[in-house]
């Protein structure tokens, strides 16, 4: 195992995940700190945290993931900050990954005026964002098509480079100027299990897709009609099942891809009803 000489934050989000979240706290019990933040579990999720010596915030304001991330940033003490979510694994190869990155990253100082006196700031070169490969298991299954592998999920972060998180939907980070914007790719892969049922994610979308569809109505898209809503099934079903080969996963991935193209008619569907007021 790599030692660590840099410190390391990893922020949970949570609510309700007492089914996740032990497995999760398992596989980062070596960062330096845990910080979970959570936005209103009434299960065992808080117990189970402080169980693994976990920093519990309550924070019930946020809205969504980049509100929760962005807090998560404001509490975080350490050099380096790791976002995990509580269905994920880090795994002991990843581990010994992040430590070997942090441990060796050195600010390029870079001397600006040599002749009075000596001034430096942090140089570009250096890689202060990484984006982790995550191995995703639904409904029982890992699947290595369809578009789930490798997944690149950026969620490695110098602290003092990080911004914050925007975005009320699909979140991405912001970087400070004056740091090196390359995403670099990290070689090992976290763990991705969800445990959720086809219940749970026709749920999960009912609730998600009414925002998504809200943005695209916010930004002015056009009106939904029957080519619209043919070519928007049809993009969605020919990247699923012919550009990434989905069938290739079996069953699980047919029915994966599948609930993808359901989940796109949805958005739309919803857009639509925006659309008729």
């Amino acid at each position: 195992m790599s030692k660590k000489t840099a410190s390391l934050s990893v922020v949970i989000i949570a609510k309700n995940e007492e089914k996740n979240i032990e497995e999760c706290l398992k596989t980062v019990v070596w960062a330096d700190e845990v910080l979970l933040i959570d936005s209103g579990s009434i299960d065992k999720t808080i117990e189970i945290a402080k169980k693994y010596k976990s920093r519990v915030i309550k924070y019930l304001k946020g809205n969504n993931y980049s509100d929760w991330r962005n807090k998560g940033l404001s509490k975080a003490k350490s050099d380096w900050i790791l976002y995990v979510d509580a269905d994920e694994k880090i795994t002991p190869d990843l581990r010994n990954e992040i430590i070997k990155v942090i441990s060796e990253y050195a600010p390029n100082l870079k001397q600006k005026d040599s002749q009075t006196h000596s001034s430096y700031t942090e140089g570009e070169e250096n890689a202060v964002a990484y984006a982790i490969p995550r191995r995703n298991i639904i409904l029982g299954k890992e699947l290595k098509h369809g578009g789930f592998w490798p997944d690149y999920q950026k969620r490695l972060f110098l602290k003092k480079a990080l911004k914050g998180w925007k975005g009320e939907l699909h979140e991405y980070p912001e970087l400070y100027n004056g740091f090196n914007k390359e995403v670099k790719k990290l070689e090992n892969p976290m763990i991705h299990l969800k445990k959720e049922t086809l219940s749970d994610m026709v749920e999960k979308t009912n609730r998600w897709s009414e925002i998504e569809a809200k943005l695209l109505y916010n930004d002015g898209h056009p009106k939904m009609n029957i080519p619209r809503f043919i070519s928007a099934m049809f993009r969605e079903f020919w990247i699923r099942m012919i550009k990434e080969k989905a069938f290739l996963d079996g069953k699980v991935g047919v029915v994966f891809a599948l609930y993808q193209v359901f989940s796109r008619f949805v958005t739309y569907a919803k857009l639509w009803e925006l659309q008729q007021k």
